[in-house]
């Protein structure tokens, strides 16, 4: 994540059920679905404005900051997160024992 992104405040947006980034006035969002044990992933939007300057990559890191945090297991569905989690598998750590989509 580029270091002017890491103060920014992600927002979780429960009635939307968007985790939100602003960033310069645009803001870039990953829709989620929850249970009391699991958060699903569905859909990453980066703004075309914030199109090729790390927006996409600071939205992903704080969200699966933030579920970990939260203790509860992730799906990760949207392929963006998915294709993230491939070139990050450190944070396999999080995804449900359940998901099999990684092929394990």
């Amino acid at each position: 994540m580029k270091p002017e992104y890491t103060t920014l405040p992600l927002v979780k947006n429960d009635p939307e059920k968007q985790y939100q980034l602003t960033i310069d006035g645009h803001t870039a969002f990953i829709r989620f679905n929850e249970t009391p044990h699991h958060i699903s992933l569905v859909h990453t939007e980066v703004p075309p404005e914030l199109e090729g300057k790390g927006a996409g990559t600071a939205i992903v890191e704080k969200t699966l900051e933030t579920i970990e945090q939260s203790g509860k297991t992730l799906v990760p569905l949207c392929p963006f997160v998915f294709a993230y989690i491939k070139r990050h598998p450190d944070w396999k750590r999080i995804v449900d024992p359940g998901f099999k989509g990684f092929g394990e």
